[in-house]
């Protein structure tokens, strides 16, 4: 018992390293802020086009200049949180398949590519319409997993019991509809019925999204003991409490609360500032929820 005891109190030191810290940073969460913004401006501007038609014309020619936009800030962060550019070429050249992030690449490459042929056309003039309406759904069909895959790239941190893939796939989702709803919204595309449309899109979406969000803060510590440690950080005391709860409020609380006094009283600053508030809280919100499960250590 002695010696076991002596040995017991003069540890050895096997495996030392560093804790990284947080390896996932503003430059993760812009980039899903702008996938959010990119692919929900298709799925939103095709629901406009199939149901409005003439009446949202303007859209043709928006969405794919704006996701054009948005999903090269998507893949230039992608890029450069490699910190080796280069590496980017082995997805290409030597892919794997059974990575959610080659998988994720090529889609997004080829979705950005049929949505350069749209722009281009649109702003040159020679896109024909038939043409037009066969890339369309095309980039709707690749803008659906694109949403979705960084959820699961996510959901992989087995480490991270916060991220999990179903959940993380409804976020998704829903921030796509936040996102494209509310850059339309900004624009003033259509008219009021249009409008309505939209408000209601980004109401749904955001008061969906919250209410995920409250039940991950009140009822996910049942899960686990990990999930608990986590969601401290944005309790009462914890380092990131006011900075969620900034993110709720500008994301989903207000924009809500703007969204229904707007169609109330039919004013379009509301529903103007509703979007504004939405994406501001959505960066916030997206930031927040990466960070929080890395400052745990792992070991």
């Amino acid at each position: 018992m002695v010696e076991h005891a002596t040995a017991a109190t003069n540890a050895v030191v096997t495996l030392d390293v560093a804790l990284p810290g947080i390896v996932w940073g503003w430059m993760i969460t812009l980039n899903m802020w702008a996938k959010s913004i990119a692919t929900g401006v298709i799925l939103v501007g095709v629901y406009l086009l199939k149901k409005y038609g003439d009446r949202v014309g303007g859209v043709k020619s928006l969405m794919p200049v704006i996701a054009f936009i948005f999903l090269n800030i998507f893949l230039l962060f992608t890029l450069l949180d490699l910190h080796h550019p280069y590496r980017m070429l082995n997805i290409f050249l030597h892919p794997h398949f059974t990575s959610a992030i080659t998988v994720g690449a090529w889609l997004a490459t080829i979705l950005t590519g049929i949505i350069f042929v749209m722009a281009a056309g649109r702003v040159l003039g020679k896109l024909d319409e038939e043409l037009y309406d066969k890339l369309l759904w095309a980039a709707f069909i690749f803008a659906i997993p694109v949403t979705l895959y960084t959820a699961t790239i996510m959901g992989e941190a087995a480490a991270r019991e916060l991220w999990q893939t179903p959940t993380e796939l409804m976020q998704m989702v829903l921030a796509a509809f936040i996102g494209g709803s509310a850059v339309y919204l900004v624009l003033g595309i259509g008219d009021r019925e249009v409008k309505r449309d939209l408000a209601i899109v980004l109401a749904v979406s955001a008061s969906l999204s919250f209410i995920i969000y409250m039940g991950e803060y009140y009822f996910g510590a049942m899960k686990a003991e990990e999930v608990a440690a986590t969601i401290a950080f944005v309790k009462s005391g914890g380092e990131y409490h006011t900075m969620f709860w900034i993110g709720q409020y500008l994301g989903y609380i207000i924009p809500v609360v703007l969204v229904i006094l707007g169609l109330k009283n039919r004013s379009n600053s509301l529903l103007a500032l509703a979007s504004v508030l939405a994406l501001a809280g959505l960066w916030i919100a997206k930031h927040v929820w990466l960070v929080i499960p890395q400052l745990l250590n792992l070991s």
